[in-house]
């Protein structure tokens, strides 16, 4: 487990949440709520990668609400 979580996330893959990987690692977890999906890192983003989470969210927004909504709210990373 350790190649794509890091120990201090561990405990997420128990308690069932959904994850966002980046380049192959947890970097975020997701969950969706009024046709939106709302994305809360784990660890800082650059920003490539960010622009990447944003892109893949609103695709995955646009299909959980069939077509209705593409709104993706990234959160802030904490800190590093």
């Amino acid at each position: 487990r350790s190649r794509v979580i890091d120990d201090a996330h561990r405990g997420l893959s128990v308690a069932g949440a959904r994850v966002v990987l980046v380049d192959g690692r947890v970097a975020a977890t997701w969950n969706e709520d009024a046709d939106t999906v709302t994305v809360a890192p784990l660890r800082p983003l650059a920003e490539a990668d960010r622009a990447a989470v944003e892109e893949e969210g609103r695709a995955l927004a646009s299909f959980l609400s069939d077509g209705r909504s593409d709104r993706v709210r990234v959160g802030a990373s904490p800190d590093a």
